[in-house]
């Protein structure tokens, strides 16, 4: 069955209805032609499972009756990538999807000393719309009830400074470290440069501040596909642990 989303605000549970608006009412009732007394499958996006009924259709929004609800437990393993903007919003676009569909828990755009394209401070809400609609669409792709959170660019300074993590991590195309960590259970945090990687200034402030440096081999891989590799490399270590649950 497939998987829609309408936000938490759009949900009575008191009183056992839901209302869908905007590019999902029309996703469902023009693209996927769905009817009146149809079962259909929802998520907020924050661990609701819901079936419900439509009920009614009308010009600019769909009502439904609530059958069944129930709160999906969140997963215990949790990687957040921090990834330097990229001078192509397209493959940005490509690491949000990929990284989305392999289970990321956050996503932070970051700007270090090498990033080329800085979105102007006006256009960082539109910029945030824009890419929480990619994370929605591949969610519901991947049927996950928990969506990704993503936050405004942060300064590469910012990000050091975060905390809450167990395993912090940079990806550094001159450094040998084999992936050692146990990231099963954990909450991780992987920082990937851009055009360029990080300087060696970036590297050492790093360290400094927590975090161990991390190959992922001889080749170098672009922005994009580090990030994903990141979240696909927790993804594996989960799974071949024998940890199913532990993830998505």
């Amino acid at each position: 069955m497939d998987l829609f989303y309408t936000p938490s605000h759009s949900i009575d549970l008191t009183g056992g209805t839901l209302l869908v608006e905007g590019e999902e009412y029309f996703h469902m009732t023009k693209v996927l032609r769905k009817k009146e007394g149809e079962t259909v499958h929802f998520t907020d996006g924050d661990g609701l499972s819901i079936t419900a009924e439509i009920t009614k259709i009308r010009r600019d929004g769909l009502s439904a009756v609530i059958i069944s609800e129930e709160r999906v437990a969140p997963p215990t393993t949790k990687v957040t990538v921090a990834m330097s903007l990229l001078k192509s919003s397209q493959r940005f676009d490509f690491f949000l999807e990929k990284a989305t569909e392999l289970g990321v828990s956050g996503i932070i755009p970051m700007v270090t000393d090498r990033t080329v394209s800085q979105p102007k401070a006006e256009k960082v809400d539109k910029k945030l719309q824009r890419w929480k609609k990619i994370l929605v669409s591949a969610s519901l792709q991947t049927k996950r009830y928990h969506l990704p959170e993503i936050t405004k660019p942060l300064l590469f300074n910012e990000v050091l400074g975060l905390g809450g993590y167990d395993v912090k991590l940079i990806s550094y195309e001159l450094s040998d470290a084999a992936p050692r960590a146990s990231f099963t259970g954990k909450n991780v945090l992987f920082i990937v440069g851009g055009e360029g990687g990080f300087t060696e200034e970036e590297v050492r402030c790093s360290c400094k501040r927590g975090f161990d440096e991390i190959s992922f081999g001889h080749s170098i891989l672009r922005a994009e596909t580090a990030g994903v590799f990141a979240v696909a490399m927790v993804r594996s270590q989960v799974l071949a642990n024998g940890a199913q649950g532990e993830w998505l």
